[in-house]
């Protein structure tokens, strides 16, 4: 049994070689392919899914499994503890050779994320958290910003609806994971999705970002919770703690009217 410490270092370490496996290919030609329309995939994924799943297990023997590329099995939610792995979060950016991916690894005990860490090898960063022991980006503490207006709030993004153009558009990571860190980071003030989403996308870094001092929700305010039956959640809100509950009200109408 490793001790805290030791276990957060092992899956850091763990992170990192699945990026190097992921760099080492980043910008050459592999196979790619749509899982389903808009969905891409590419066999650098599936390499990495099965190193992680590899290595993972073997750090870890009770846990379950739960991996964007690896089909479902019910019998992890009888475990108290999964590892929730997406092993390239934004794989159109990798794709495409930008940088904005990442290796996204969590750890879940009893619904909640206890160890979280991106590795994002293209942008020379590695992200990293522990429940109650704060989050770092390459060994320096996260702190999130104090912003406590939602106009002129940061927003990584392509482009703002009409209805939110008192925002400020920064740039945009395709990875969610890395959008979420932004906000960790003080490099953005708020990430919202209204849209049926995938834990293995938020997990990690959902905690790196509480860890920093952020509020992170679903997209109508109620705290995540992982190991669902059906593992997803309804968007994502992360936010500085001051604006946190003003966005939640500004997509109220948009969200009950997805949900019906």
């Amino acid at each position: 049994m490793r001790d805290g410490a030791q276990l957060i270092e092992a899956v850091e370490s763990i992170a990192a070689e699945a990026g190097q496996m992921a760099l080492a290919r980043y910008g050459t030609d592999f196979r790619r392919w749509e899982k389903t329309p808009g969905s891409p995939v590419c066999e650098v994924d599936i390499d990495i899914d099965r190193m992680l799943k590899a290595r993972l297990s073997a750090l870890l023997p009770d846990a379950g499994w739960l991996s964007e590329e690896t089909a479902d099995n019910p019998a992890r939610l009888a475990r108290d503890r999964l590892w929730v792995v997406d092993p390239i979060d934004g794989t159109r950016d990798y794709i495409r050779a930008r940088p904005g991916w990442c290796v996204s690894i969590a750890l879940v005990e009893r619904g909640r994320v206890v160890i979280g860490v991106l590795d994002a090898p293209a942008r020379g960063e590695i992200w990293s958290a522990a429940l109650g022991q704060g989050a770092t980006l390459n060994g320096t503490a996260l702190r999130a910003g104090d912003r406590v207006d939602l106009p002129g709030s940061r927003v990584p993004t392509d482009a703002l609806p009409k209805a939110d153009r008192d925002l400020a558009v920064v740039d945009k990571p395709n990875s969610i994971a890395l959008r979420i860190a932004m906000v960790a980071a003080d490099r953005a003030d708020l990430v919202a999705t209204l849209r049926w989403g995938n834990e293995w996308d938020i997990a990690a870094a959902a905690l790196v970002a509480s860890e920093a001092g952020a509020a992170v929700t679903d997209a109508v305010g109620i705290p995540l919770v992982f190991n669902k039956p059906r593992p997803q959640a309804f968007g994502v809100v992360a936010s500085t703690r001051g604006i946190h509950r003003a966005a939640i009200a500004r997509l109220a109408d948009r969200a009950a009217a997805i949900l019906g």
